[in-house]
């Protein structure tokens, strides 16, 4: 399983990678709404490749067989292989190329709370917890934490509907009565 684990890890970690960079250099101009259904479509994208990772390891190191605990463990390590390769990839970007890209994202965060109408007390407590959670992106830890949770759940999902449709049992040999013959038996000599 290790050898399909990493492949299939690693090939669908370098798409989401790349993908993401490539959509980086467009979120500005597509809106946050466009980037945000941009990034999960590429996620999904990526994350296909469980759903093929899992058919290989039941195809060609099970004899076509595979329960659904075994799919499910194939498919979840794709997915973390994954996942660490999307935060290491952002570690990267964020913190050496795109040190204020969050800081659009926040300021929109506190627009939308401001001209919510809300009382000024809960606007100033809104407000308040937003800027905390910006200054808390900027620890490194925070910050591959909330990037880790962000594709989890739907490799996640990807991971459980793929082990469902790939599960497959050996099949049952039919018993038959004693001295009847059958294409099963016939074949053993019985």
């Amino acid at each position: 399983m290790k050898k399909t684990v990493l492949t299939f890890g690693l090939i669908a970690g370098v798409i989401i990678s790349v993908l993401m960079d490539s959509s980086l250099l467009i979120a500005n101009k597509i809106g946050s709404h466009n980037s945000m259904a941009l990034g999960y479509t590429i996620m999904v994208a990526s994350f296909l490749l469980i759903y093929f990772g899992i058919r290989s390891y039941r195809d060609n190191s099970l004899g076509g067989q595979i329960s659904f605990g075994r799919a499910f463990a194939c498919g979840i390590l794709i997915t973390l292989i994954t996942i660490v390769c999307y935060v290491a990839t952002w570690e990267v970007v964020y913190f050496n190329f795109m040190p204020h890209f969050m800081d659009s994202y926040f300021a929109a965060q506190i627009h939308k709370i401001q001209s919510s109408g809300l009382d000024p007390a809960s606007t100033a407590a809104q407000v308040a917890a937003i800027q905390h959670s910006q200054q808390l992106y900027q620890n490194p830890l925070v910050n591959m934490a909330y990037t880790f949770i962000e594709p989890l759940p739907v490799g996640l999902i990807i991971t459980l509907i793929s082990a469902a449709v790939l599960r497959r049992k050996a099949p049952v040999e039919p018993t038959a009565a004693p001295g009847v013959m059958t294409p099963y038996n016939q074949s053993a000599g019985a």
